[in-house]
């Protein structure tokens, strides 16, 4: 099946051609036709199968439809900013070429920030993406404007519950008109999820998605390390190996852009890729990798599924993925065909909730390699107290282990 078969605009297309997705997932396959059929839908889908594209599309397409200029049409409600900012990303590339608009509503900004979500809530927004108490905060003012909103969708549904916003999600809930259409995902269904979804849906269809895993050729591992570590392992990571065919990972164009100059600086065959640069010179930049006069590229998230190449010999994440299917994306690039591949992830302690999240999708525990004992101490890895409560801020772990379970000199070719 491909994204043609939905009907799509021929503008939609456009924008999911870009983002280079060519086949839809299980779950897209499933709940795309019935969301534009108008159906609920509660949807147990873990991190990994392609869920926020399987509620967009089909949601961006009605709207382009049935579309009423300056009006909230959708509103999507998540646990966390993090994911808000995630969401809104992808929603940016698959709406680029289409006139629908969005916005994330998060906390942790100023009041300009604030002044500019008070703007386009008052004016209308097509697609509003937000965090529960931000909301509730702007609700309270009068002048977020819902009466138009045709469609509701609750991400992470499970999470949300876990940090005790089901108060505030019946209370935003009580703004939006009746009849609308109502999208629920969990990756668990325990009792209060399928409470909630009584209170909030109307017969919905049930689906139920298992996640891919990664090859078991990829050797995994990661270091976890303070944030200011990060640069300076990579470096060493890299420096003095005989590595043809490197891809390093980031989640923003700043990271990426400081960690190509970083490289660059010590000698290395590096070249940041990113939206910054043309397309003529992205281009450039891919043939020079192919042919391997460039050795390492540098290259952020937007762009990862548009790097097809073979003999990939080592992934290094070095920001941990938004969600698990960026984590299962990126480090398919390597042990493809008959070879093998390493695939390393630095995790710092803000990440640390979210590669543990990472670990219960895959199943297992990814090995943690020793840092180097000139890099100094590095944080325990305790992801279930290092956890981001959708404030932006999360709690700092304690100096003490070497934060690995492998001795060594953060050779990860032995760990």
């Amino acid at each position: 099946m491909d994204f043609s078969d939905f009907g799509f605009d021929p503008d939609l297309m456009e924008g999911i051609s870009a983002m280079g997705f060519e086949k839809p997932t299980p779950i897209q396959e499933q709940a795309i036709p019935a969301i534009l059929e108008g159906k609920d839908i509660i949807g147990s889908a873990q991190t990994g199968t392609g869920k926020t594209a399987a509620f967009l599309l089909p949601v961006i397409q009605n709207i382009i439809a049935s579309r009423e200029a300056d009006k909230t049409r959708a509103l999507v409600i998540v646990p966390t900013r993090e994911l808000a900012q995630q969401i809104d990303q992808q929603m940016e590339g698959f709406s680029y070429f289409t006139p629908v608009s969005s916005i994330a509503v998060y906390g942790g900004g100023d009041g300009t920030i604030f002044a500019q979500e008070k703007k386009a809530l008052n004016e209308g927004t097509e697609i509003v993406i937000c965090t529960p108490g931000r909301m509730i905060a702007h609700l309270h003012n009068n002048y977020v404007k819902f009466d138009s909103l045709k469609y509701l969708i609750l991400d992470e549904a499970d999470r949300m519950l876990d940090m005790g916003f089901h108060e505030d999600i019946m209370k935003i809930i009580k703004y939006l008109p009746k009849q609308r259409q109502n999208l629920m995902f969990a990756a668990t269904m325990p009792n209060d999820i399928r409470k909630l979804a009584r209170h909030v849906l109307h017969q919905p269809l049930e689906l139920n998605i298992a996640t891919s895993k990664p090859a078991e050729k990829i050797l995994q591992v990661a270091y976890v390390v303070y944030e200011t570590q990060k640069l300076p392992l990579v470096t060493h990571l890299l420096k003095g190996r005989d590595l043809k065919s490197v891809i390093v990972f980031c989640s923003t164009k700043l990271s990426a852009k400081q960690l190509g100059r970083q490289l660059k600086r010590v000698g290395l065959k590096a070249q940041d890729i990113h939206s910054d640069l043309s397309q003529k010179e992205r281009e450039e930049i891919m043939l020079d990798f192919r042919n391997r006069k460039l050795n390492i590229l540098v290259a952020t998230d937007l762009l990862s599924r548009g790097i097809d190449v073979d003999n990939i010999e080592l992934i290094i994440n070095y920001d941990v993925p938004h969600e698990g299917e960026d984590y299962i994306h990126r480090i398919g690039r390597t042990a493809r065909a008959e070879s093998d591949g390493v695939a390393i992830t630095l995790i710092s302690q803000k990440e640390q909730f979210k590669f543990g999240r990472i670990e219960k999708l895959l199943e297992k525990e990814v090995t943690k390699s020793s840092v180097p004992e000139e890099f100094g101490d590095t944080p325990v890895y305790e992801p279930s107290k290092n956890r981001d409560r959708g404030s932006g801020n999360f709690r700092g772990g304690r100096k003490g282990k070497r934060g690995g379970n492998n001795r060594g000199k953060g050779n990860y070719k032995n760990s």
